[in-house]
């Protein structure tokens, strides 16, 4: 505080919390609408930031084709699970906060022209986390996959399982990777796209799984946190470790591409996995 805000207090802003957002990376101010417009790119540093879940869904698919499945399905409480609060409690919160049932859309759109199988992770429900609703959401995803023959893409990011479900919650790794070995078995393509975070059970089981495993940039991927692995081994961990980056360049993902470049890398992949698109036929 400098000497003139000590003298007459600090000083008041107009400007409302919601209209701008401050990049985690590099501290500067975005303005939220210009922020939208940029893809949830920073302007001044090119950090990623985490994109809202329709922004995501419209970035991946053409105009509004997309159209969503499986919504209605809600979470239950098995456990009757009480820390800090209630997990219906918890529930209703994450529902009120993001009109969705629980962490993850699945639907069917196009992507550019090409129809597809597509699910993504909502970040702002529970910190993405996996229960069983978001277990069967995705193994539904990739059971139409394999029906239909049509390509399935995942988006994630997550914060690992829901301990609020115990080991119900856990059982959604088998179960969602045993989803993805049927996929293969009908060489069915599956892409999984790796944002930040993309941690704990998620990362042990489908989102790890990808015929072609992509990231986006400085994204935080792995099972446990980089703390925890240093109180662990009690060792200093390498700069970037468990960063996309990092992961590239030791064989653990595919391949990091920008936000901007993403529909039309997957458009790419899906034409060399499956052949291009025919043309409409004109009479």
């Amino acid at each position: 505080m400098n000497f003139l805000e000590r003298l007459i207090g600090p000083r008041k802003t107009d400007v409302p919390s919601e209209l701008w957002e401050k990049c985690p990376s590099c501290g500067a101010v975005l303005i939220s609408k210009d922020l939208a417009r940029a893809l949830f790119i920073c302007s001044k540093c090119d950090h990623h930031l985490r994109m809202p879940i329709w922004d995501r869904i419209a970035l991946l698919t053409d105009g509004a084709s997309f159209i969503e499945t499986d919504r209605e399905i809600e979470s239950v409480d098995p456990l009757s699970f009480v820390d800090t609060a209630p997990y219906p409690e918890r529930l209703a919160k994450a529902f009120k906060k993001t009109d969705s049932f629980d962490a993850v859309k699945c639907g069917e759109g196009r992507l550019e022209g090409r129809p597809i199988l597509l699910g993504v992770m909502d970040f702002e429900f529970m910190g993405g986390s996996m229960g069983s609703v978001v277990g069967e959401k995705i193994t539904r995803l990739l059971e139409k996959a394999v029906q239909t023959r049509m390509p399935a893409v995942v988006v994630s990011a997550s914060g690992g399982a829901r301990m609020q479900e115990g080991i119900f919650s856990l059982m959604q790794m088998a179960k969602t990777s045993a989803a993805v070995a049927h996929l293969n078995a009908a060489n069915v393509p599956y892409i999984s796209i790796l944002t930040d975070p993309t941690t704990g059970g998620v990362s042990a089981s489908f989102a790890s799984l990808g015929d072609i495993n992509i990231a986006e940039p400085r994204a935080l991927i792995g099972f446990a946190g980089p703390r925890v692995i240093e109180q662990t081994i009690r060792q200093k961990l390498p700069d970037g470790f468990q960063r996309s980056e990092f992961l590239a360049n030791h064989g653990m993902i595919d391949m990091v591409i920008h936000r901007r470049s993403m529909k039309q890398t997957l458009a790419r992949l899906l034409n060399l996995i499956m052949g291009p698109l025919e043309a409409p036929h004109v009479a």
